[in-house]
């Protein structure tokens, strides 16, 4: 293999194994590698590992930031072997194995995909200007100080439609992650704003939940979908079904029934889709733009390049023959298993087929109130949120940030505070990134 220095990269006698993207696959994947006899290379567009299912807290006031990031170099800190490097990926070159970076290039022996997805606007462009969307740091950190700006902004309105609309918050898409916001938002508006605003009027606030579909989070059970939509109205949070965003214009959000929403807070988690890799030759384009997988993780039509999380699609499981969902445990499971097969490739030992093995669901709506399903285990309230953030706990890396996070909890359910209530920054909203 012909050295090249652009990423100051050493040539070794080892083989290069080459992952792009630091999510929970990618992470995944590097870890279960550590012991393996190879050169370990991680190109990331951020220097951090994102715990993205408590991202909404960040947004929320609930978190800090460096609660759910985990700085690479700190993680992988006295590795040997393993090199990361801050960049985007520009193209893949098959032919001579060599991965093309806005920082240069590098060679690889093996190549992992694990770039994750971007939010999907579906061709609507007021949206994709004007929404904020809640798939990076960024995206919440802007989320929260709208939100808050906004709220300074409304003491000094002029009017009651000014005030309305700048309090107005329009979630799109009732998933977990837009069920988990709007409660966290109806907690901040009943136990918070009230202490911190009084001379506001809080009902002139309305929390709006978007749903396209008959019912929220339709990827669990319809009981438990009945359930968190009367948990959600008895917070005051507002649920339209079968409701679809076309436009924003003049500051109103508007639906296909031709209804329109004043308001200056538009929060999007209504859909995702993986960004298009150059240099990926695919027989037929998959949905989201993911790429088609063979039963190891390759990627249909090559030996040495993979992918796994949210960016894969597998067919060959025949339990799960539309892919697997596009969850953590899933990007996980699948780096873990493909670490395996490939330190088995490696003793000239055959690959094991991946086969998800179903880890359950869970939704939060506020506190004291979760939903988890598992297999034909379905329960909900108080115990399934300690079950939710028990989990969640579990799942963060270090000692130091489990214990920030709990006790974060724990202040927050006991004294009704949200002490993270700053504005950081412009309030102008960066340009957002959906580059992988």
């Amino acid at each position: 293999m012909t050295p090249i220095m652009a990423l100051n990269i050493p040539h070794t006698s080892k083989k290069r194994i080459v992952v792009v993207g630091g999510g929970f696959a990618g992470l995944a994947v590097i870890r279960a590698l550590r012991r393996t006899r190879c050169q370990v290379v991680l190109i990331d567009k951020h220097n951090y590992h994102m715990f993205k299912p408590l991202l909404y807290q960040v947004a929320s006031s609930q978190l800090n930031v460096g609660d759910i990031a985990f700085p690479f170099r700190k993680i992988f800190n006295g590795w040997k072997d393993f090199y990361f490097r801050m960049a985007y990926i520009e193209s893949v070159d098959p032919t001579r194995k060599i991965l093309l970076t806005t920082a240069g290039e590098v060679e690889y022996d093996y190549l992992i995909l694990a770039t994750g997805c971007v939010p999907n606007f579906f061709g609507i462009d007021a949206v994709k200007r004007e929404a904020l969307a809640m798939s990076n740091i960024t995206d919440a950190l802007n989320i929260r100080n709208r939100v808050l700006r906004n709220f300074e902004l409304a003491v000094t309105a002029a009017t009651d439609a000014e005030r309305v609309s700048r309090l107005n918050v329009v979630i799109v898409g009732g998933g977990a992650s837009g069920v988990e916001i709007a409660g966290a938002l109806a907690e901040m508006r009943r136990y918070v704003m009230p202490r911190d605003y009084p001379r506001l009027d809080m009902s002139h606030m309305h929390i709006y939940l978007v749903e396209g579909q008959d019912r929220i989070l339709a990827a669990m059970s319809e009981k438990t979908s009945t359930e968190a939509l009367d948990t959600l109205k008895r917070k005051g949070v507002e649920v339209l079904l079968n409701k679809k965003m076309t436009d924003y214009r003049e500051g109103q959000a508007v639906f296909d029934d031709g209804e329109r929403i004043p308001t200056c807070n538009l929060v999007w988690t209504s859909g995702i889709k993986c960004s298009t890799i150059e240099g990926i030759d695919q027989e037929k384009p998959e949905r989201g733009n993911r790429i088609g997988v063979d039963a190891f993780n390759r990627v249909r039509g090559y030996d040495d390049i993979f992918a796994i999380g949210d960016l894969s699609i597998m067919h060959d499981d025949l339990s799960y023959e539309n892919g697997h969902p596009q969850l953590a445990r899933v990007a996980i499971s699948q780096g873990k298993h493909l670490a395996k097969n490939l330190m088995s490739s490696f003793r000239g030992k055959e690959m094991k087929p991946y086969r998800y093995r179903n880890m359950g669901v869970m939704a939060t709506v506020g506190r004291n109130r979760a939903f988890v399903e598992w297999k034909n285990i379905q329960f909900g309230g108080f115990v399934a949120w300690l079950t939710w953030s028990f989990v969640h706990i579990m799942f963060l890396l270090g000692i130091q940030g489990k214990v920030k996070v709990f006790w974060g909890w724990v202040w927050n359910y006991l004294g009704h505070d949200l002490p993270i209530r700053l504005i950081i920054g412009s309030y102008e909203r960066s340009k957002r990134s959906d580059a992988r």
